[in-house]
């Protein structure tokens, strides 16, 4: 599928008149459906994913790692041109092959999940 196909796909659905939430608490509930995408959290990790609108999506991970708190945020861009992401203070880089795969699949699930749980009666 081409990226802008990929982009013109990803139309969020709106949410439904009841729905009167501030924006972060719309980012917080389909989150909790995006972070289970990517199979069981272990013990100690917070795991986030979740649309920010219609081209960028957010990947968070945090856990506890010898008494100290790691973590990583990557940025994702669907551009007309690709899918770049961005983790937090390092350059934008292209998706290819099975990453690109991988996204594109997360995220159309994603987009299913919060459909069906979130925004259909």
């Amino acid at each position: 599928m081409s990226p802008k196909r990929f982009l013109q796909s990803l139309k969020p659905e709106e949410p439904s008149p009841e729905w009167q939430l501030p924006f972060a608490e719309f980012i917080n509930a389909e989150s909790a459906y995006g972070r289970t995408l990517f199979g069981p959290i272990p013990a100690g990790r917070q795991r986030e994913f979740f649309a920010e609108s219609k081209n960028i999506w957010v990947w968070y991970e945090s856990w506890l790692d010898c008494g100290e708190i790691k973590s990583v945020t990557i940025r994702y861009e669907v551009r007309p041109d690709g899918v770049f992401k961005k983790p937090i203070g390092k350059d934008y880089t292209r998706l290819e092959g099975a990453e690109l795969d991988n996204f594109c699949q997360a995220t159309k699930y994603y987009l299913q999940l919060v459909k069906k749980h979130l925004y259909t009666k």
